[in-house]
């Protein structure tokens, strides 16, 4: 029971994922055992039903043979009676010269019934009935029936039945009786001298008597009037009509009865049959292969997939445990750990060539950083260069000149008095500004003595982690990245801190450089304004998110943005920032990714960096 519910589990997973191999495989095996299905049943019905169809009819020509041949049986008998009677010479003395004692002696009841008939009668030359008698079953005397029996007679071409034919039967419906009807010329016995009339004799035929003939329950229809033989036909019987004929050749009754239909059950059945079984060894055959190729195929490639996801997730180039295969499955796995071992291989010797290439390039890294951070000096004392005084000097001096006339107006002392002093106003605000510049500015000294410093302490070694609050650090470069683009972008970060292990200067000018490409980004876009907008997600690893507005680049380019040399700008030349910033992630044990929806759309900075415990950030602060 386990094992079938487990199997009807991992049909209803293959089901959920189409796309996968094994969906495909199990819908094209299952499509395949249903066109195959419906092929056999169609071959099968095509051969078995017409045949078993033809048998069929075959066994109702034979029933309907079989009841023709009882009731022309029956007539026979009636017939042979007949020509025994008109071969009797007394009979062809008495229609020459009837006598009451021949009739008594031959149409008595016990002569009838000796003879087994229900009616007689004598017709001469002339068709007239000389003598008709009709008795009942109890072998009474029957008017009414005589009189029937004599006019169906009388309307009997007799001429035409016969031709050239001693003697004749058929059937006549007299009212709601059919009777076997038998005719016979009378002649001598020895066969001489001419037929002087015609002797007729009757038995009534009942559903019984047809019952014993047939040997099966039947019975007459005297509502019948159609010549051909009727057939309706059920699931498991068909009702069968036989015209009983009359003197005319159209029928009078029909003999109907009830068969089964055997025959067309048994080709039903073996129908149903064939194709049950055709249909449960195809089940069989599909069971079997969908088995064979789960465990042969689908399992070691699904072996192979989970690993591959593993060395995906994790970057750990472990080897897949192989199977002594020589097929391709096997060949497969092979080939997967050759890949992983010169993969191996080449990270190793990519990282030996990273920092060494990252060694080599540092004296360029730093002026490039240091760059970046003096770009906020440059803008300050270019601001403050080009930058117009505040109040008019020469207007303020005769401002202070006439306030020292003793003669001068109230009024006008008034005015000067308010210019002065607002003058002095917006001297002290705009030195207030000056001294906020120059505070900039001296921090972007000291990040830069800060790179110089630090580039000189660890040239020949790996980057010192230590606790460091990142939010500070994005903090402290938004201000710089503010004041070292001309035009107008929006910064927002959040306020709570997030510790993580980096390096301070190193991650400080990661995060310089990523605000610096993203307000060339927003300048390269055409918009006079902008925002950079930084999420930090803090946990076992912390992930800051960098968002801008600028003009982002297609998904296929992420890749190769960190390559040395690649810049997505025409008017940019270089590509060392982003190169460094990812060489300098990896060296703190962290991560950089760049990802966008397209041209127009911006694009995100997402890096990540170890989590350190509050603790350990108060213990380094």
């Amino acid at each position: 029971m386990a094992a079938a519910v487990r199997r009807v589990r991992a049909g209803s997973r293959l089901l959920r994922h189409p796309h996968s191999l094994g969906a495909r495989l199990v819908l094209i095996l299952t499509g395949v055992g249903l066109a195959g299905a419906c092929a056999i049943t169609l071959l099968l019905a095509s051969v078995i039903i017409p045949n078993f169809n033809r048998l069929e009819a075959k066994s109702v020509d034979a029933h309907v043979e079989r009841t023709r041949a009882a009731l022309t049986e029956y007539a026979s008998k009636v017939a042979s009676a007949a020509r025994d009677y008109g071969d009797w010479s007394a009979s062809y003395d008495y229609l020459a010269h009837p006598t009451a004692a021949f009739e008594r002696e031959s149409f008595s009841q016990l002569a009838m019934a000796n003879l087994d008939v229900s009616g007689m009668a004598y017709l001469g030359r002339d068709r007239r009935v000389v003598i008709a008698r009709w008795i009942d079953p109890d072998r009474h005397d029957d008017a009414a029936m005589r009189a029937r029996f004599t006019a169906a007679i009388t309307r009997v071409d007799f001429a035409r039945i016969l031709r050239s034919r001693h003697s004749a039967s058929f059937y006549l419906r007299l009212g709601s009786d059919v009777a076997a009807v038998a005719v016979a010329q009378v002649r001598r016995s020895d066969g001489t001298g001419t037929p002087r009339g015609l002797v007729i004799m009757a038995r009534r035929i009942t559903s019984r008597q047809l019952s014993d003939q047939l040997q099966l329950a039947a019975e007459l229809r005297l509502s019948a009037t159609g010549d051909a033989v009727t057939d309706e036909r059920h699931r498991a019987t068909m009702r069968l009509g036989v015209p009983i004929l009359g003197p005319d050749g159209h029928a009078v009754a029909s003999a109907a009865f009830t068969v089964p239909r055997d025959v067309s059950l048994l080709g039903q059945r073996m129908l149903l049959l064939a194709v049950a079984g055709t249909t449960a060894l195809l089940l069989l055959v599909l069971v079997v292969l969908r088995g064979t190729i789960t465990r042969q195929v689908l399992r070691p490639l699904h072996r192979v997939e989970r690993h591959m996801q593993m060395v995906r997730q994790s970057g750990s180039l472990g080897l897949l445990d192989e199977e002594r295969r020589n097929d391709e499955i096997g060949s497969l796995g092979r080939s997967f750990n050759s890949m992983l071992r010169q993969l191996k291989n080449l990270r190793e010797q990519i990282q030996v060539q990273s920092f060494a290439l990252g060694k080599s390039e540092s004296a360029v890294a730093v002026m490039h950083n240091v760059r970046n951070a003096l770009n906020p000096i440059s803008t300050i004392l270019s601001q403050g260069v080009t930058q117009a005084p505040s109040v008019d000097r020469a207007m303020l001096d005769r401002a202070v000149s006439e306030l020292a006339r003793d003669d001068l107006p109230p009024a006008r002392r008034q005015k000067l008095a308010a210019f002065v002093a607002a003058a002095v106003q917006a001297e002290a605000a705009a030195r207030e500004a000056q001294v906020r510049e120059l505070h900039v500015g001296r921090e972007s000294m000291a990040h830069v003595l800060e790179i110089i410093g630090q580039q000189q302490r660890e040239a020949h070694e790996r980057p010192t982690l230590e606790p460091c609050d990142v939010v500070e650090l994005i903090a402290r470069n938004a201000v710089i990245a503010r004041y070292g683009n001309d035009g107008s972008i929006t910064f927002s970060y959040p306020a709570a801190p997030c510790p993580v292990l980096a390096n301070r200067v190193i991650l400080s000018q990661v995060i310089g450089n990523l605000f610096s490409n993203a307000a060339e980004a927003i300048a390269g876009s055409g918009a006079a304004t902008g925002r950079i907008s930084v999420s930090v997600e803090c946990g076992n690893t912390v992930e800051v998110l960098i968002r801008d507005t600028g003009e982002g680049f297609e998904p296929e380019v992420g890749r190769t943005l960190f390559q040395r040399g690649f810049s997505t700008r025409a008017h940019k030349s270089g590509g060392l920032g982003l190169h460094w910033c990812a060489n300098s992630m990896v060296a703190m044990e962290g991560a950089l990714r760049l990802e966008s929806e397209g041209r127009g759309q911006g694009a995100t900075a997402v890096l990540t960096l170890k989590s350190a415990a509050p603790v350990e950030l108060a213990r380094a602060a």
